[in-house]
């Protein structure tokens, strides 16, 4: 059985310049007052719009107006509700269907457009009544109140008086420091033993590279390597070929025995089951 998903792919492009080096003060002019030296990017918090982007908002407590908690939404006690905001959009995970929509930030005034989902049904009739009891408390207008730091916190109130909490958990651009570069891999559908100095019997994937076209045709696809590392977000499975879209990130500093590029599950592209 093989399952396909069409994808745009986006070509980030970037420039950068070179500041002209400033030009000497007079002889006469007061020597320039001390400086702090400017704070490293990763350690400032982000407020505003910068902190909802910055986190995976899992769903920690929810309450209606009367102080009751909604079961509703906690349908999947391991895998929370979870929030993710990027370029505008809402993401909604966790639930049946994969839920989308718009938002708008002024001030702490948070509103979201009415929300399309993914039409697949689940056989757990909670979990599809999730999508609904989601939608209704999410989109429209809420007040938002938002804390970064390593205790990330986001709240939520709506208009009925529902009171959404979330914890934040960083985000792979917060933990890495940057947006990070897009690839694609295909994953065989077993693994081989492979040479590794501390790990004994290592079994490693076998990953190559490939490249779509302009049209999301694959186009290109490299030679099947060993590949040493992990894939954070990626569980493999004996006997499943996948497609995935992964983000690669430059660690700094890069840990001691460990790769300097650190790979993170976008999305799974393409998934077949392989027969022996």
């Amino acid at each position: 059985m093989k399952r396909l998903i069409l994808l745009a792919l986006p070509i980030a492009l970037a420039a950068c310049a070179k500041p002209a080096p400033d030009a000497p003060a007079p002889a006469s002019a007061e020597p320039p007052a001390a400086t702090a030296p400017a704070a490293d990017p990763a350690s400032v918090a982000p407020t505003g719009a910068a902190a909802l982007g910055a986190y995976h908002w899992r769903l920690l407590d929810a309450k209606d107006a009367q102080g009751k908690r909604i079961d509703a939404l906690f349908a999947r006690a391991d895998h929370p509700l979870t929030l993710d905001f990027a370029e505008g959009r809402l993401g909604v995970s966790n639930t049946c269907n994969r839920m989308g929509g718009g938002y708008t930030l002024e001030g702490d005034k948070l509103t979201v457009s009415s929300m399309m989902s993914t039409q697949m049904a689940c056989a757990d009739g909670k979990l599809m009544a999730m999508d609904g009891e989601a939608g209704k408390r999410l989109e429209g207008d809420s007040t938002l109140a938002v804390q970064a730091g390593d205790d990330a916190r986001l709240t939520l109130t709506n208009a009925a008086g529902d009171v959404l909490t979330f914890a934040g958990e960083p985000t792979a651009e917060t933990r890495y420091g940057g947006p990070g570069e897009q690839a694609f891999l295909e994953v065989a559908a077993e693994t081989k033993p492979c040479s590794h100095p501390l790990i004994p019997n290592k079994q490693c994937l076998q990953v190559r590279e490939i490249r779509y076209d302009d049209k999301g045709v694959k186009s290109t696809e490299g030679e099947w390597q060993n590949f040493y590392e992990d894939i954070e977000g990626y569980t493999h499975e004996a006997g499943i070929r996948n497609v995935l879209r992964v983000k690669r990130f430059k660690r700094n500093p890069v840990p001691a025995d460990a790769s300097d590029t650190a790979y993170v599950l976008d999305m799974v592209v393409e998934s077949e089951s392989v027969k022996k």
